[in-house]
Formats: C-alpha cells, structure tokens, sequence
C-alpha cells in the first residue's frame, strides 16, 4: 500500500483528532488530496503520507544525515531501556499516544511495536526531514506530520498519553489536548546521559561536560507536583562502525567548544542516565 493511501485510512479513522490550523475548527472529511476542515480549508497530504501544519519556512539544523545517525543508533538499543520503562508507565489497553519531536519516527515505532500495535500513535516535529524519514516505517496505526510545539493541530481532549523524549515543552498546551485520566511521560537527561561523548567533545572539567537537569525538572514539577519520578540507567558496549553515529546524532558536536581532534577509541562504551517523569490527570 503506498504512503498516501496508509495515510488516508489513518484519517479517516482519526479525523476527530485532528483541529484546522487556520480557524481552529474541526475537520470533517479526508478528500482525495488531503483533509478539510468545517469552513472548507483544505491542507494537502503530501507524496509521503504526511500533513504540513505549519505553512512557513522553519530552519533546523536536525538534517538527513544527522536524523539517519541517529536512527543507527536508536535501533541499535540506545533507547531501548528508556523505552521500556515508558512502555510499562501506560496502561494495557488500547491508547491514543501523542510522540512530542517525534524526529525520524524510530521511538514511537518501537514503542507502538513492544505494545504489540495496539494503539494509535501520532508524531510530530518541526523538521521536514524527519518526518519524511518516519513515514518510512509504513505503520498502518501511525500517523506523522509537521507542527509547531506551541501550537498543537488537535483537539482538546484528544490523546490518552503524551510522550516526550528530550524535546522541549508546552505544558498549556499539553493540558489541552490530554483526555482525564491520561499520562503525560517527559524524559530529561540526568548528569550522566552520554557522559562519554560528553567527556570525547569537551575534556573531562569543562562546564558541558555533564549536564544539570534541575531547571527543566524543577519547572515539570512546578507544574506537576504530584508527578512520579523514576531513574533509569544503563551501559552499553559501542561498536566501532556506530561511533561516528553516536557523534553526529546529538547537537552536542556543534559549536565552537568541541575538541578538534577526536580520539574515538575512547568510545568504547555509552552511558545512558535519565529522569522518567509520569504525570495522571
């Protein structure tokens, strides 16, 4: 089945999910070039099978090559345990998942696969090349599409769990769209989240070297004070051929600050160390 129509069948099961861009209304049917909404704009599917919420240019340094590094390195397991832990935080029945900075797709397909595709996922980012690489998974119960964070193309209520991976946030805007009863799942780094790159880009005793997630988790649990919170952290072994991925997936090899010369035999292994915040409304 070609992209654009495993798209329409989503739509048009998930149309109600879905708010105009430009009046903020409903839309009401899926046409033979994209979807319409109750006062007759229209916004087209592209060849891919996705949907462009935002109709202005949007500069993002996340390009192919770095979004393709970064899918090696999802699927070798980076994220796998991070995952996991997400997977076991939602309830065993069927939901409607929304992935915030959803990237090149790989998490969310992961993640709708270890609950045996039983739910239906969204994902959005504001990176074209990122969603063009996700529609590649073909998942008949995902859907991707181009949108800005603070201005979220769905309804109120529409989403049974929220999943943010390291992406920024909009709590009112989160508040909106999650139904009650529903979970919202934020991940940050803790101050060993691939401290080995870290230490490779920037020496051992500088100010990037580690990371302090106390002003994002502080701000989450202003808003959320009764959230739960959890650790995870895990070690893995790097392959050689993967080393490279490793250094391009992240913004960290940007910048003035980065070592020139990069010995990579000291990337033998990789650390990964966060916080797993879990909210119920």
């Amino acid at each position: 089945m070609k992209k654009i129509e495993i798209a329409k069948k989503f739509l048009n099961s998930s149309l109600e999910m879905f708010r105009c861009p430009i009046c903020h209304d409903n839309f009401i049917k899926v046409s033979d070039n994209g979807i319409v909404c109750f006062n007759n704009h229209n916004l087209d599917l592209s060849k891919k099978g996705s949907l462009y919420f935002i109709n202005h240019k949007v500069n993002s340094e996340y390009d192919k090559k770095m979004l393709l590094s970064r899918r090696n390195i999802i699927n070798f397991g980076l994220f796998n345990g991070i995952i996991n832990e997400i997977s076991n935080k939602i309830p065993n029945s069927s939901q409607s998942i929304l992935d915030i900075g959803c990237g090149e797709g790989t998490p969310l397909n992961y993640l709708l696969n270890k609950r045996n595709n039983i739910d239906k996922g969204i994902g959005f980012d504001i990176s074209k090349p990122g969603i063009n690489l996700a529609t590649d998974y073909n998942d008949l119960n995902a859907f991707y599409c181009v949108a800005d964070l603070t201005q979220l193309p769905f309804l109120d209520d529409s989403f049974d769990v929220i999943v943010d991976l390291f992406s920024p946030s909009a709590y009112s805007e989160f508040n909106r769209v999650i139904r009650k009863n529903g979970h919202l799942i934020k991940v940050i780094p803790n101050a060993n989240y691939l401290i080995e790159l870290r230490h490779l880009l920037y020496g051992e005793h500088k100010d990037r070297s580690s990371y302090d997630n106390h002003k994002v988790l502080d701000l989450y649990m202003k808003n959320y004070p009764n959230s739960e919170v959890s650790n995870v952290k895990y070690t893995l072994e790097l392959p050689d051929e993967l080393k490279k991925d490793l250094v391009l997936m992240t913004p960290m090899h940007w910048g003035k600050e980065v070592n020139k010369d990069l010995n990579m035999d000291k990337l033998s292994q990789i650390t990964v160390d966060v916080c797993v915040l879990d909210t119920k409304f």
